[in-house]
């Protein structure tokens, strides 16, 4: 593939910086994170499971939402990789996926609501 050059040279720093912006795939991966998290119930989810492995009706009761309502939420945060399940019996389990964007994710909205992850704490 041809490298991409900018038609005008301003004097700036925009051909660096095309030459260090990541793909199209790549971009929309990270957007559709994003996207996951712009919805309160479904940040409020996420922040939850980045701290704890829990069920369905565990998570329900903590973010005060229907059992269907989250598995909605779950399902669609599964789907983009933001978060990872397993079943043990009839239960099924929730948690943060071990991929490194959902620990960005993770740590940047622990970041922008000021939270201390307990989890982090810890492995100080």
């Amino acid at each position: 593939m041809a490298e991409k050059k900018l038609p005008h040279n301003h004097g700036g720093k925009g051909q660096h910086a095309l030459e260090h912006m990541p793909g199209i795939e790549e971009s929309a991966a990270v957007a559709e994170m994003f996207k996951q998290v712009s919805d309160g119930s479904r940040l409020r989810i996420f922040l939850f499971l980045c701290h704890c492995e829990e069920c369905v009706s565990d998570i329900a009761a903590a973010v005060d939402m229907s059992d269907p309502a989250v598995s909605h939420h779950l399902r669609l945060m599964r789907e983009c990789g933001l978060i990872t399940s397993r079943r043990d019996g009839k239960e099924v389990y929730y948690k943060l996926a071990d991929n490194r964007l959902a620990r960005l994710l993770h740590h940047a909205c622990d970041e922008m609501l000021e939270i201390t992850c307990p989890i982090c704490e810890e492995e100080s």
